[in-house]
């Protein structure tokens, strides 16, 4: 580069270690359209049909499915969700190859657990956690609420594929998708062969009901016009339904209560995501006070860290009850999603509760090797964090 400041340079370089390191951590895995699903109405928001990536099992491993829920948030009324026709989130004509690492890695020495298990990770074009299901379809909009049907379709097709034998079976997702794991779970496990071992696993998925910072309920709110507009009642859990209203089923903390199946939550109690949407949005903030400290944990001031504090004894509070079923893995970094990068999940400088990885505490948890009940001090005790949001 003719005339660079050796600056550039540096950056460049720097830029290209991270870029090589990025693709040695994981393997590229095509994108598969299921075009037999627009038929069945089963489609992303802009009406292209649904989407995901598959890696075949391998030697022990071929009778065992991990299936991963991408996440992205919601939208929650018309412009938010016209919006995201325009990417990705609501359009697979933008979706492309993806790379698989952390737990849908294929080497040993990175998912010692998963590494040769069937691996699935279903895209997210619908923003409504795959729970909506209107019929009609505003022309003026063209917009297609079918969160449900994409669902169910990619599921009729992994069935297809095998996985109606499956032996082992981890339902899991991150963000948006790991309150996706928690909502399907049940079903996922009633599609599956009775004498499976079949279990779901959230990461950064338990969102929980909390007051901002200027004591409005913005989540709550927020939740219920997500449930609105995608016809979302109806495919919510109706062990949850029967008892709560349907936005409140929204909220892990009110489904879990009556599960039947197992699962692991992974969460990190100073979540960034919900640190930054449900404690202190941008509404509830308007001289924007909290600025810094969402960009920063260590920019907040003594109050502001009171009130971090205080959210995660809150999150505490929400977990539920001791039970040889439920994992747990809480962590006190600031972070969301923690098992899809292969620094989080497993490597020499993973975060770790008394020495335990992540990896290690869903792979002995899911195999009934120990009970995991793994809960870290407070902030900033833990010198094993890594703060980063990634799906």
């Amino acid at each position: 580069m003719i005339g660079a400041k050796p600056g550039a340079w540096i950056y460049l370089l720097v830029l290209l270690n991270l870029l090589i390191s990025l693709k040695v951590e994981g393997f590229d895995v095509p994108v598969t359209l299921v075009q037999d699903a627009v038929a069945k109405g089963a489609v992303c928001l802009d009406g292209s049909p649904p989407a995901y990536h598959f890696a075949p099992g391998f030697g022990s491993g071929v009778n065992n499915w991990l299936v991963h829920m991408e996440g992205g948030g919601w939208c929650s009324n018309v412009e938010e969700c016209k919006e995201r026709t325009k990417n990705f989130r609501g359009s697979s004509k933008y979706m492309k190859q993806l790379s698989f690492s952390g737990i849908l890695g294929n080497k040993q020495t990175s998912s010692p657990d998963f590494y040769n298990w069937n691996k699935v990770k279903i895209r997210y074009c619908d923003g409504s956690s795959f729970t909506g299901d209107i019929e009609a379809v505003n022309p003026a909009t063209n917009l297609h609420f079918r969160g449900a049907r994409v669902w169910r379709a990619i599921m009729d097709e992994l069935l297809a594929k095998g996985m109606n034998k499956a032996q082992n079976a981890l339902l899991s997702g991150c963000s948006a998708g790991g309150l996706a794991s928690i909502l399907h779970c049940d079903s996922f496990r009633d599609l599956l062969p009775a004498g499976a071992r079949v279990k779901c696993f959230s990461d950064a998925g338990f969102f929980i009901d909390a007051k901002d910072v200027s004591g409005k309920e913005s989540i709550k709110d927020f939740y219920g016009q997500v449930v609105t507009t995608h016809g979302s009642a109806k495919n919510l859990p109706s062990s949850c339904t029967s008892s709560f209203p349907p936005s409140m089923c929204f909220f892990p903390q009110y489904v879990v209560q009556s599960m039947r199946t197992p699962l692991f939550i992974l969460n990190a109690a100073y979540d960034a995501w919900q640190i930054k949407n449900i404690l202190a949005p941008s509404s509830s903030d308007p001289s924007k006070v909290w600025g810094e400290c969402k960009l920063d944990i260590k920019k907040c001031s003594s109050s502001q860290l009171q009130v971090l504090q205080d959210f995660r004894s809150e999150f505490l509070r929400a977990l539920p009850a001791n039970s040889p079923s439920i994992g747990l893995f809480m962590d006190s970094c600031y972070s969301h999603c923690q098992s899809g990068a292969q620094q989080t999940w497993l490597s020499s400088n993973s975060p770790a509760i008394d020495k335990m990885s992540i990896a290690k505490a869903v792979g002995d948890w899911f195999y009934g090797r120990s009970a995991v009940q793994k809960i870290d001090c407070p902030y900033p005790c833990n010198p094993t964090c890594v703060n980063r949001e990634i799906d």
